[in-house]
């Protein structure tokens, strides 16, 4: 398969890789994400991903595969990011509560001294219980979510927070592995 360098420092992603058992390194890219559109279409997420993982490869003097992801989550075509602070990020579970919503992780994979390179998505829905105001407290005070798109980490949240989910769970961490390795 050749050398493959994980364009990221997430850890979440980084878990995937090694589940997968592959051998990579952790070069984290240096892009900078538009925070400008709140809109959601493929095309969008699909661009972060390429553009994070092309910053890496074009940095690289030897061959490698770099994987670049980005994962976002979306309601009502409405793009949820981080959030700010603790009353963003309980507005943000408010809104999913007893909703069903859906999580884009696009893969971009760049050839480093060719440039020539893949993009997938994958896509996957989410159904949140009913939560009350003391299960999203509880939520934001203990696990701090300020690093995590739509303000939770699905392999953390709690029993009874998830209704249903349907595709990859993978996907909702952050890499999908049945996309990554068809890219590789």
């Amino acid at each position: 398969m050749g050398k493959i360098v994980l364009g990221s420092s997430s850890p979440r992603r980084s878990d995937i890789l090694k589940a997968l058992k592959l051998d990579y390194e952790v070069i984290p890219s240096a892009y900078v994400e538009p925070h400008d559109q709140t809109d959601f279409s493929y095309s969008y997420v699909e661009n972060l991903a390429y553009n994070k993982a092309l910053d890496v490869a074009q940095k690289l003097s030897y061959k490698a595969k770099v994987i670049g992801a980005d994962t976002i989550v979306v309601i009502d075509n409405k793009i949820l990011g981080k959030p700010k602070d603790k009353q963003d990020a309980y507005q943000t579970l408010k809104l999913l509560s007893g909703k069903t919503h859906f999580v884009v992780t696009s893969v971009a994979v760049v050839e480093s001294i060719s440039l020539s390179y893949k993009v997938k998505s994958d896509t996957t829905y989410v159904t949140f219980e009913d939560l009350t105001d003391e299960q999203i407290s509880y939520y934001i005070e203990n696990y701090k979510p300020f690093d995590k798109a739509g303000s939770y980490g699905i392999q953390e949240l709690p029993e009874g927070y998830v209704k249903k989910i349907e595709g990859s769970l993978d996907n909702v961490i952050g890499l999908p592995s049945k996309t990554l390795l068809e890219l590789l």
